[in-house]
């Protein structure tokens, strides 16, 4: 009959000696994750998702801020239109406090002739001061008719017509335009293209 070699036991202590070891290690690296790394993970998060100025991240670091969730205010564009302005997360420093930062920015401006003009962004900023909205990232603006796709949009208090610059696209009932720069009144609905070069216009005609 054949009858199995059993293992030394110096040698099976050994072993579990090894695995209790390998186990501590895991769970001190755990530990080590836990206080050290995934705070500073969360940080950076933070930060990428609230900070909406290349250099605001470095002033929130140097200088005070303060911070606020679902903030709104009200405000007048060119000197008769109302319009409010939400955002989900704002901040301001304490060295510029007439400037609020934002992120999910949210601009509803309401016309003469009953039409609401919704304008959003991934970021931005509001002066409370001239009331002037700068958006930046992903930026939507729409009256339900004509629809503009940027990265950046300026709503100025004491002009008639919005600023719309880098990578344009609107859709108006004319046609598709791209334009690395327009300047859109929603009022008239009239508006002038411009571009950085001497490129071409480009528009397609919608049937």
């Amino acid at each position: 009959a054949f009858t199995p070699l059993l293992e030394p036991r110096h040698k099976m202590k050994k072993k579990q000696q090894k695995t209790q070891l390998i186990l501590i290690s895991i769970g001190l690296l755990l530990i080590l994750l836990t206080y050290f790394y995934y705070p500073y993970m969360n940080k950076d998060k933070l930060l990428e998702d609230q900070f909406v100025l290349e250099d605001l991240e470095k002033t929130l670091d140097d200088d005070k801020f303060t911070s606020f969730e679902n903030v709104e205010y009200e405000g007048l564009f060119d000197l008769n239109k109302p319009f409010s302005i939400k955002s989900e997360k704002a901040y301001i420093l304490d060295i510029e406090p007439d400037v609020v930062y934002m992120t999910d920015m949210h601009v509803t401006l309401y016309l003469k002739d009953g039409r609401i003009v919704n304008i959003i962004s991934d970021r931005g900023k509001y002066n409370k001061i001239t009331h002037d909205c700068f958006f930046e990232e992903n930026v939507k603006a729409t009256d339900g008719e004509t629809k503009i796709f940027a990265e950046n949009l300026d709503l100025l208090a004491t002009e008639n017509f919005i600023k719309v610059y880098n990578n344009v696209k609107l859709n108006h009932p004319m046609g598709l335009i791209t334009a690395d720069k327009i300047d859109y009144n929603f009022e008239t609905k009239n508006f002038k293209i411009s571009m950085f070069d001497d490129k071409a216009v480009k528009m397609k005609v919608i049937q």
